[in-house]
């Protein structure tokens, strides 16, 4: 199916999709961090790629990826009108994620990309045990750090 508007309409459209607060993804990740007692999380901080969540203390950085921007294998499509424009967009897309990753970690932070999808009540368990471990990993396995994982 052939896009309904000009491109100057197209590109109008699209400059209008915010990159933070988006329900699907910073705004779920949020009420599961707090419906499960995790702190020490900030946001809108100056780290390269603009991390959704960092936690300073224990130098992680917490991305929460779009499926169909970022390329999710299960539920990232490409659309079908204009592919070749839409191909091209999430490979750079992809290529600047793992840009990101490598200048985080050069600067000696852990990187977790959690998927849209792993939001979702079924997948909540897994990605709780996920950051839970990224977490532990780099503050120590102390009591005083599994506090931050009641509920």
């Amino acid at each position: 199916m052939a896009d309904v508007f000009t491109a100057a309409k197209r590109s109008e459209v699209m400059s209008r999709i915010r990159s933070h607060g988006n329900r699907d993804t910073e705004l779920r990740m949020i009420a599961l961090l707090r419906d499960h007692r995790i702190t020490d999380w900030r946001r809108g901080t100056n780290l390269p790629g603009k991390p959704d969540f960092v936690f300073r203390s224990a130098r992680v950085a917490v991305f929460v990826d779009g499926c169909f921007w970022h390329g999710c294998r299960c539920h990232g499509h490409t659309p079908r009108s204009n592919q070749r424009y839409w191909v091209a967009k999430l490979a750079r897309n992809k290529a600047r994620d793992r840009a990101i990753n490598r200048e985080l970690r050069t600067r000696g932070w852990a990187v977790l990309r959690v998927w849209e999808c792993a939001l979702t009540r079924k997948r909540q368990a897994a990605t709780l045990r996920r950051l839970a471990a990224a977490l532990m990993k780099r503050n120590g396995t102390g009591s005083h750090k599994r506090q931050r994982f009641a509920g």
